[in-house]
């Protein structure tokens, strides 16, 4: 079955193409490197793995909740148009909910394998390369397993939201070197991250909390990678090249918050826009999601030196400006210890498996003497 059979509403296109610009940078010095991102690079090599064998996708997922989350969270509960639904409806509607979420991750995470490996292209330093060749094999991973997710424990597809795709366009069109970086690395991977957090720590089904921890470990390491490249190559900025680069940021961060909004699920539900929207922006829970939404982004613009006047402007509007004191690095460790955690319940788990079926041998061998 193709994937366009699953998609709840028709893509507007099978391949998207976004004209490349920019230079291809050799660079013939291999001797030379930052030891922290070098440290990075190795880290990035002994942490891949097999999305087939760490991920137990035989564990039971509800397609019609896949997170297991309580209706209540919904962005349309207790609206006229929720209370006008039967169960069922409501249940559907939630499954396309988390469907569009999921979706926009795995559109996410193609457009971060494409940038990655431009990044490896045309970042003029060889430490770097290093370090983007690994990501893009972590970005392919991440993309087959929201795939999967999708399509055997959802059975739906959403297109790309308009928002992300005009933020990627953004990214990818650009020619110079850096905002590959900007663009994916510190807004689209930090907003990913902090989304993907989120939903870790409500959901209370293993398999997709296993996923989004997973991947989390992966992600802390991206972003770090590009506040290293970014802070150093930023302090030798002009003003002028600064400034294009904060608005950058302004423009995504709109984008980003914008993107929040799944209109493609209410005109697929023809559920009245007006209605959904002032839902949206009354939602405790929606309204809370937001502004931790930007908790790892807020800290990593202010660590690479892109906190001017307009910058600091909106992060106060959006009410996310006092997350500029966000400690990251711990953060980032506490995503890689909840995937840790995760890999010695499985191994513990596994053991008390094999004991059991130990056990079991044993007394069916008895009972056989």
């Amino acid at each position: 079955m193709s994937t366009h059979d699953l998609y709840a509403l028709p893509a507007d296109m099978t391949v998207w193409e976004v004209p490349a610009s920019g230079a291809a940078r050799f660079n013939w010095e291999y001797d030379e490197g930052r030891d922290r991102l070098l440290a990075l690079y190795a880290k990035g090599k002994d942490k891949q793995w097999d999305a087939a064998r760490r991920i137990e996708w035989d564990l039971p997922v509800d397609p019609m909740n896949p997170l297991g989350m309580p209706e209540e969270l919904h962005t349309l509960y207790g609206t006229r148009s929720w209370n006008m639904m039967s169960q069922r409806e409501r249940d559907e509607l939630g499954r396309h909910a988390i469907a569009w979420q999921f979706s926009q991750f795995l559109h996410g995470e193609q457009g971060a394998l494409i940038c990655s490996a431009r990044i490896a292209e045309s970042v003029p330093d060889i430490d770097a390369k290093f370090y983007a060749a690994t990501q893009v094999m972590d970005e392919a991973r991440h993309a087959e397993v929201y795939a999967r997710f999708l399509k055997e424990k959802v059975g739906l597809y959403y297109p790309i939201n308009p928002h992300l795709k005009s933020l990627l366009d953004d990214t990818l069109s650009d020619g110079r070197w850096d905002f590959p970086y900007l663009g994916m690395q510190v807004l689209v991977e930090g907003l990913a991250l902090a989304a993907f957090g989120i939903l870790r720590d409500l959901t209370s089904v293993a398999l997709p909390k296993q996923i989004l921890a997973y991947v989390m470990q992966d992600e802390a390491r991206h972003v770090a990678f590009g506040r290293m490249a970014l802070r150093d190559h930023y302090r030798e900025l002009t003003d002028a090249e600064r400034a294009e680069r904060e608005e950058f940021v302004v423009e995504g961060c709109y984008l980003m918050r914008d993107r929040l909004r799944d209109e493609e699920v209410w005109e697929n539900f023809q559920i009245d826009k007006a209605e959904a929207r002032e839902a949206t922006e009354n939602s405790e829970y929606l309204r809370e999601f937001r502004r931790l939404l930007f908790s790892r982004i807020v800290p990593c613009i202010k660590d690479i030196g892109l906190w001017g006047p307009k910058v600091r402007t909106t992060f106060a509007e959006m009410g996310v400006l006092d997350l500029g004191d966000a400690n990251v690095e711990r953060l980032m460790r506490d995503d890689e210890d909840q995937a840790e955690a995760l890999d010695r319940d499985r191994r513990i788990r596994a053991e008390e498996r094999a004991r059991a079926a130990e056990v079991a041998d044993m007394v069916e061998s008895g009972a056989e003497g």
